[in-house]
């Protein structure tokens, strides 16, 4: 027995050697794998944020005195394209507008979706992969493209939305200064709803069928099972939805820009995102990639804090 415990006294330090070899390997193997990504992480999302950063404290100017005409040099101004930003007029008009369409976008959209995930993942749907196609194949389609589409259908003389109401005794102008949030909201949906509704269908197909068989031999009846058990169980999902379409409309940018090119009363600052672009091409002043920037990091910092409210009020709520 002594000898025996002698043995694997004397074997342990080596098989003790050889698991730490191993598991230095697999930890060399994992960042092996990670490596690309996270180059491209750097290359692509990290190191343009910080030369955005670093870019919103400078400022680019003309030398040549008063005519300027001489060559652009960048000098450091501090928080003066910060202080340019939030004492500016045109772009808390912006925020409001985006803020405005967000109250009432977001809301339709999200329920849209969430309806025809229902629809999908129910008994009353076959050819599932036909109608899950067609919804999300919106999505696929360049925002641009997109934009330019609805123009088209909501142009007078052109449209066939805008005959057929003519054709009833209705007459719509979807350019109006007080209908044209709606116009891009339509537009939006239309565009994100099928994308939405993937996540929320791939969070129905993760909940156990057991829980519904179950809740059926209970007596439950359909409505009841989701209401009851298929909906709360996508409150995840549902906060992932509602985060993404928060960002994605503080920078609403290809509906306004596109129906801008007609619509010249929008002026170049209708959104945020538009007032950064603008500024960045020098028709705003002061221009350049100095106060685009400001502009950029005091957007990302507004739609943060709206996603952070909102997470904690739905976690709050959710208690």
């Amino acid at each position: 027995m002594t000898k025996q415990l002698k043995t694997v006294e004397h074997k342990s330090p080596t098989a003790a050697k050889r698991q730490r070899i191993q598991e230095r390997h697999e930890a060399r193997t994992g960042w092996a794998f990670l490596a690309p990504f996270a180059l491209m992480f750097l290359l692509i999302f990290f190191i343009p944020i910080i030369i955005a950063i670093f870019s919103s404290f400078t400022r680019q100017d003309s030398g040549g005195g008063l005519y300027g005409g001489g060559e652009l040099t960048t000098k450091f101004v501090g928080l003066e394209n910060f202080k340019m930003v939030v004492t500016s007029s045109a772009f808390w008009s912006g925020i409001g507008r985006v803020l405005v369409y967000t109250a009432f976008q977001v809301p339709i959209m999200i329920l849209a979706a969430l309806t025809l995930a229902l629809l999908l993942d129910s008994f009353l749907t076959k050819h599932v992969t036909i109608y899950r196609l067609g919804y999300f194949l919106p999505f696929a389609i360049p925002g641009v493209v997109a934009a330019m589409i609805w123009m088209y259908l909501y142009t007078p003389g052109l449209s066939p939305i805008v005959k057929g109401f003519a054709a009833i005794g209705v007459n719509v102008d979807f350019f109006g200064r007080y209908a044209i949030l709606g116009s891009m909201a339509n537009m939006t949906t239309w565009t994100y709803t099928g994308y939405n509704m993937l996540i929320f269908l791939a969070a129905l197909q993760a909940i156990p069928v057991e829980l519904s068989e179950a809740a059926r031999i209970d007596g439950a009846s359909g409505w009841q099972v989701t209401t009851r058990i298929k909906i709360p169980m996508v409150r995840g999902a549902a906060l992932l939805a509602v985060l993404l379409s928060i960002v994605g409309t503080i920078q609403l940018f290809n509906e306004p820009q596109v129906l801008g090119t007609s619509q010249t009363w929008m002026g170049k600052s209708y959104t945020p995102m538009m007032m950064a672009y603008n500024t960045m091409m020098g028709t705003i002043t002061p221009g350049g990639d100095g106060p685009a920037s400001a502009i950029s990091i005091v957007m990302a910092l507004i739609a943060g804090i709206l996603a952070i409210a909102y997470a904690f009020i739905e976690r709050k709520v959710s208690k």
